[in-house]
């Protein structure tokens, strides 16, 4: 062998050696998962609130009208901010929920209004 292909062959074990390591491997963190609250929750004079991927809507329970309809986004792990329209007084406003329990939603509006949401099982 002569000496390039010795050159070559070390420059090779060395950037592979690199790529190793003696020590034990280290558990990588566990994954986060943002709880969701797609699904059905309801308040308490009975107004189902759906949310289902981005999307969001209150529809009374007798008729299924539709009262008002939106968007949300997660905030973080336990916050959800839903920006809406109500159908009702032809208004916008922007919601912030707190996720308190994985079936409860404690909600404010941006005019200061405060209301709970149950998840529908």
């Amino acid at each position: 062998m002569n000496k390039k292909t010795a050159l070559a062959a070390c420059a090779v074990a060395l950037v592979l050696a690199g790529c190793t390591s003696s020590g034990p491997r280290r558990p990588l963190p566990p994954i986060q998962q943002t709880p969701t609250v797609d699904g059905a929750w309801v308040d308490p004079n009975g107004i189902v609130s759906s949310f289902q991927g981005g999307q969001f809507s209150t529809r009374t329970t007798d008729t299924n009208q539709l009262l008002a309809s939106g968007t949300y986004v997660s905030l973080s792990d336990k916050l959800v901010e839903i920006n809406m329209t109500s159908l009702v007084r032809n208004t916008q406003s922007k919601v912030n929920c707190a996720l308190v329990t994985p079936n409860q939603l404690n909600c404010t509006s941006d005019s200061g209004a405060q209301f709970s949401l149950a998840r529908q099982i």
